[in-house]
This record gives structure tokens, C-alpha cells and sequence, in this order.
């Protein structure tokens, strides 16, 4: 069994870009959470600095974030993120060391 795949990130945008980011990133979210392998996909606003946004990534494995990263409205938004961003997205990889034990998290080897 593998372990989840996850990350949170920081988007600080410009401000006079912050409600349209704040839209675009919300369409993101229930498309996300239909994708094979994704386990969790949050979107929050920071609650002492407001438009300052950060979400929460758990996947199956690498292969399916990376799956994700590539699709055409996600690519999109990566090469033109800067349009938005005062400072590029921090993003950090972590170690899930709770998963809950009811969600399976082994990725299926398609190739066997």
C-alpha cells in the first residue's frame, strides 16, 4: 500500500486580481474531486488575510497529481498564473502520516 500523495499551497494574488483567482480556483474544485485519485481537494481563504488562498491536495499517488497537473485547464492556469499572483505559489509536499484507515489508497497497476 502507498501512501497519499499530498500538498498545500499559498496563492497570494494581486489584489486587484483576487476575486477572479478566487473564482477560478473555485471551479476547480468539483471537477478535481471527480478525478480518479483524488482523495481530498480543499480550497480555503485564509481567515486573517482575506484573498490570500491556499488548498489542500490529497491524491492516490504522484502519477495521478501528475494526471491532474496536465490536464488543458490546469496547464492553462500554470503558464499564466503570474497574470494573477504577486509572488509565485508556495507549495509544499508533505507526508500523510494519518491516513484514515476506511480509504484505500493502493494505486492499481494498469500496466499488469
Amino acid at each position: 500500500m502507498h501512501q497519499p500523495f499530498t500538498l498545500v499551497g499559498t496563492a497570494r494574488p494581486k489584489p486587484e486580481r483576487a476575486e477572479e483567482l478566487r473564482d477560478l480556483l473555485l471551479s476547480f474544485v468539483e471537477p478535481t474531486r471527480r478525478e480518479p485519485g483524488c482523495l481530498e481537494y480543499h480550497f480555503h481563504e485564509d481567515r486573517d488575510e482575506p484573498g490570500v488562498f491556499v488548498f489542500y491536495e490529497a491524491w492516490r499517488s504522484e502519477r495521478d497529481l501528475d494526471a491532474h497537473l496536465a490536464l488543458p485547464h490546469l496547464r492553462d492556469f500554470w503558464e499564466h498564473r503570474m497574470e494573477y499572483l504577486e509572488r509565485d505559489l508556495e507549495i509544499r509536499y508533505l507526508t500523510m502520516r494519518s491516513p484514515y484507515p476506511s480509504r484505500s489508497t493502493e494505486v492499481s497497476d494498469m500496466s499488469a
